[in-house]
């Protein structure tokens, strides 16, 4: 299977007034199409900074990115918002939905930056939540939902658009244990049965092994990785 991401020599320094700190050292990394990989480390390991790299959020100080091909360390700041909208979606720890929209409309927020119509768009958001299993929640705003139900409104945000990749930063992380079971369950589905290529940064050793392969980083390097049956 050919990899949909490689990663060649990256590293990621980041100035703090006349301090340099290296947060990824020499990084090479290939996830083949249809992966799911667990990031973990300790803190400040780096995984959330590869993380934005590969989801094009930050640009590698040295080295190079490949997405399905498309070398996106080289694309400036409107090619690659443009390239992030197409084939990236993003699923955060505090869910970022706007309170004041009913599921139905925060799922269709990326959307707007495409030339669907609005009855395309609803549609859309409509397969999507279906497909997260709270198609009977559409109308329903984020206070009226439990946070695994928030939590799953923001995945159907993220695959609305049909990204090839999905970014995962601590998805699970403010989630009870069920809940959190239940959300780490679609997004394997998601993988297993609907093609999805999924990067998740995790610090939690269960979540991970809902994953294909785990891979361990720490001080900035990849220090060894663990393939899951």
């Amino acid at each position: 299977m050919s990899n949909l991401v490689e990663i060649r020599n990256v590293s990621k320094v980041y100035e703090r007034g006349k301090q340099k700190v290296e947060v990824l050292h020499h990084v090479d990394l290939g996830i083949a199409q249809g992966d799911f990989v667990a990031l973990m480390g300790p803190s400040g390991s780096g995984k959330t900074t590869l993380l934005n790299l590969i989801g094009g959020l930050d640009s590698p100080s040295d080295g190079s990115i490949a997405v399905g091909g498309a070398r996106i360390d080289n694309l400036g700041q409107g090619a690659l918002a443009k390239w992030r909208a197409a084939n990236v979606g993003f699923v955060f720890q505090f869910y970022n939905l706007l309170p004041m929209l009913s599921a139905q409309k925060n799922v269709e927020l990326p959307l707007l930056l495409t030339k669907l119509s609005a009855a395309q768009r609803k549609k859309n958001a409509s397969v999507a939540l279906q497909l997260v299993g709270l198609a009977d929640r559409a109308t329903h705003k984020p206070t009226e939902l439990s946070g695994g139900q928030q939590q799953r409104v923001a995945i159907a945000r993220a695959i609305v658009s049909d990204p090839s990749l999905l970014v995962c930063d601590e998805p699970t992380g403010d989630l009870d244990r069920q809940s959190a079971e239940d959300v780490l369950a679609l997004l394997q589905t998601l993988n297993r049965e609907h093609g999805k290529t999924i990067v998740m940064v995790t610090h939690d050793p269960k979540a991970a092994e809902y994953a294909r392969q785990t891979l361990h980083l720490d001080k900035g390097t990849l220090v060894e990785q663990a393939t899951h049956a």
